[in-house]
């Protein structure tokens, strides 16, 4: 029984220092440089015997490595010469040269070399050295004067013959065409779109696409040739609809001749890009991001995210763009533009739902701010509203003008959630605003915004885009994930929002309603989400993480013991509708909160959405702007307004109807405002409602307002923070006024009024002679 243990363990020990030795580092670098060299010396070998092989065929090669009297002239020797004569004689020809090349990939692959795709090229280089040896064979025959069997070699001869007495001459040509056509046609790609671009260059007549009855005389579209561009740009959009221009069409026009007096004008070149159908997702029920084993969900396991079939499809009759339009307007840009003096090389056109961008290559020598100052005149040119040019475009060299569409497409909300870009959106808070202006659907996430400011005259769409907001986080997230904080000072725009009480919203304790439209509940709510902010800090603090997200993972992991007051915590997203209404009622006490709230809010998951009609100064304070890089603008009525909200103009010429410019950092995105109507809504919450939820809305800390006033027998909890060090600047100045502590102590003016009365009521100061 020992003698056998013994034995066993021997053999377990020489097997283990095999494998290391395969394993070895060393050996696979020896091995490596072996084939890079072996493959360099059959590579002189091959090139040798192309000028040597008369010479070293005129003896046998049985002997030749054992008889040292055979002289040879290959510069590989014997051996060279004896590989040469065997691979490109007797197999496969010139083709031959490729197996230097799969030498070569197998040794750079056994160094580690990964950067090339070593599996796909050897596999097309054995297939094409086996073509090209026999298509060789082929055109070439038994050539004896030449390399022996021919530049096909043996292998090329032999299977021609084999063909050739089954197929015949004709029947072998025609299928080693297909053979080799069909193999470039799969390994090279560029060749299919070179060879589609040939098929269908005469494809499409002129005379469709220039059906304009009157157009510019420097500009003949008669003399209009249409040529068909690759399609291989990642930005083009899928085709249009009927009644649209062709997709990827390039306008090109040939030299309209003059009178020997007059100048010749060429025409410019117009490229359309089509609209891309983004894929959708059919089914009643979309499927959120919710993961398994997800203790918060445990309580609400069995929700289901509203359905798809929930929302409409809005569109518009004839909302798609003609030839017509776009040969029209770019006829008259061109022709504003040469007024002035202002040539330009090429124009492409990119087709939105609302909008279509004109791109513009100036000529040499053009400035850019002269082309920038002709919006109006293009504007008037094109009788249209809302034109905006951006010059330049960023991270492009051209010129853009953007022109609003005769008849406008409506971008619905079902088009939004049901798009594959959404769906498969791995994001924390996912957002589907709506569509950009090469048609694609935008959606980006509020955790990476942090908070986001959305301003925009009346009947804008500024309302509508709050509810797209709101409902692309209703479609996305569990109850548990997420709560919101509705402010509502109209008190009818978020009212619909009341029936998902008990499943995605935040109230304070001992409210009714939880949909908040008073104000002075309004700044208990913003106080109470500071303590809520402020217990947050210190659970993560205590977990040793930096934001909600990792908190969260180790909670889940059940890393953190709930006994010790961890707990999982959902995102909270405050939004406030007409927020100048409060900072005209409440001023500094809203601002004061809501800034702490923006400025460190983010990382503990409790985000900010406001909205506002008065993009003005008083109203978006420097203190807000700071903290919300992120803005949202519908159209505005002034200049000023635009420069308020977005730091730039350009809001002002929006066309209105859910058009909106969307500033991130340095990003200006134009997009069309996604729509969902009232009923719609209903019917989503109506939906949520109709499920078990929690038995009760999310509460917010208590939070206690100071607003009583104070009695002689006032308790020193119910002072002002500041009241002590009010009282010392009273004594030291022997006089006391509202106007006094509001500048020593930097506070607002309730504030100072309040701690004046405190100070009253405790004997301080006395009664008010006048503002003293």
């Amino acid at each position: 029984m020992k003698k056998k243990g013994r034995t066993k363990k021997v053999k377990k020990k020489g097997s283990g220092r095999l494998k290391q030795f395969f394993h070895d580092e060393r050996l696979k670098l020896a091995v490596g440089i072996f084939f890079v060299l072996l493959a360099l010396y059959l590579l002189v070998a091959l090139i040798s015997y192309l000028f040597t092989w008369k010479t070293d065929q005129s003896f046998e090669y049985s002997g030749i490595l054992s008889d040292p009297n055979i002289p040879v002239e290959n510069w590989a020797g014997k051996t060279g010469a004896y590989i040469g004569n065997l691979l490109i004689n007797k197999w496969f020809g010139i083709a031959s040269f490729f197996i230097p090349v799969l030498f070569v990939l197998i040794g750079l692959r056994t160094l580690g070399i990964r950067a090339l795709s070593y599996g796909r090229i050897i596999l097309k280089s054995l297939i094409g050295m086996v073509l090209i040896s026999i298509t060789l064979g082929f055109l070439a025959g038994p050539q004896t004067t030449f390399l022996g069997s021919g530049p096909g070699g043996g292998h090329g001869y032999m299977i021609n013959l084999w063909l050739s007495s089954i197929l015949g001459k004709v029947g072998t040509g025609f299928l080693l065409l297909f053979l080799d056509f069909s193999f470039i046609l799969f390994s090279f790609k560029p060749v299919l779109s070179w060879f589609k671009k040939k098929i269908n260059k005469n494809d499409i007549d002129p005379d469709r696409l220039t059906q304009n009855e009157n157009p510019p005389s420097s500009l003949d579209v008669d003399d209009m040739e249409v040529i068909t561009p690759e399609k291989d740009d990642e930005n083009s959009i899928a085709h249009l609809e009927a009644n649209t221009p062709d997709p990827h069409l390039e306008f090109k026009t040939k030299t309209i001749g003059r009178d020997e007096n007059k100048e010749k004008e060429t025409e410019i070149e117009l490229s359309i890009e089509e609209k891309k159908k983004e894929e959708t997702i059919n089914g009643k029920h979309i499927k959120p991001n919710f993961q398994e084993n997800y203790d918060p969900k445990l309580d609400l396991s069995e929700y289901q995210a509203p359905s798809v079939q929930l929302l409409k499809d809005h569109y518009s009759n004839n909302s798609n763009v003609s030839k017509e339009e776009l040969l029209n307007n770019k006829n008259k840009i061109v022709e504003t533009l040469r007024h002035y003096k202002i040539e330009i090389n090429k124009i492409k056109a990119t087709i939105g739902p609302t909008i279509t961008l004109y791109e513009i290559i100036p000529a040499p020598g053009v400035r850019i701010a002269k082309i920038k100052n002709l919006e109006d005149d293009i504007a008037l040119s094109l009788s249209a509203l809302g034109i905006r040019i951006i010059a330049p475009m960023p991270g492009k060299g051209t010129i853009g003008i953007e022109v609003p569409n005769q008849n406008p497409d409506v971008v619905s909300m079902k088009t939004m959630v049901s798009s594959r870009r959404f769906q498969d959106a791995h994001m924390e808070l996912p957002i589907a605003l709506g569509k950009t202006i090469s048609n694609e659907t935008y959606v980006f996430d509020l955790t990476k915004m942090p908070h986001l400011l959305v301003a925009g005259a009346t009947g804008q769409g500024k309302s509508v885009g709050l509810n797209i907001i709101i409902s692309s986080l209703l479609y996305k997230k569990h109850p548990a994930e997420l709560k919101f904080i509705f402010i509502d000072p109209k008190k009818v725009e978020l009212t619909l929002y009341s029936k998902i009480e008990r499943h995605f919203l935040a109230k304070l304790p001992d409210t009714e309603d939880s949909i908040i439209t008073d104000t002075q509940k309004v700044i208990n709510t913003l106080h109470s989400l500071t303590i809520e902010m402020d217990s947050r800090y210190d659970l993560l603090k205590k977990a040793h993480v930096r934001n909600i997200k990792e908190y969260n993972d180790k909670f889940i992991n059940r890393r953190l013991n709930p006994e010790n007051g961890h707990k999982y915590l959902p995102y909270i997203v405050l939004v406030i509708d007409e927020f100048a209404d409060l900072i005209m009622t409440a001023g500094r006490e809203i601002e004061t909160p809501l800034a702490r709230i923006a400025q460190i809010a983010r990382a503990i998951g409790i985000h900010l959405v406001i909205a506002t009609q008065r993009p003005t100064t008083n109203i978006i304070t420097g203190v807000i702007k700071a903290n919300f890089p992120a803005r949202i603008s519908f159209r505005v009525t002034s200049m000023i307004d635009s420069r308020t909200i977005l730091d730039s103009p350009g809001a002002n010429q929006l066309i209105g109807r859910g058009d909106l410019l969307m500033s991130s950092g340095s990003d200006l995105i134009r997009i069309q405002c996604a729509f969902i109507d009232t009923p719609e809504i209903e019917q989503i919450t109506e939906f949520i409602g109709s499920q078990r939820g929690y038995p009760s809305a999310f509460l917010l800390p208590e939070y206690s307002s100071d607003e009583t006033t104070i009695s002689g027998e006032t308790e020193p909890q119910q002072k002002d923070a500041s009241f002590d060090e009010a009282a010392r600047l009273v004594v030291l100045h022997q006089q006391g006024s509202t106007s006094l502590i509001q500048r020593k102590l930097s506070i607002g003016y309730n504030r100072a009024g309040r701690i004046i009365d405190q100070l009253e009521a405790v004997g301080i100061v006395g009664p008010f002679e006048g503002s003293k």
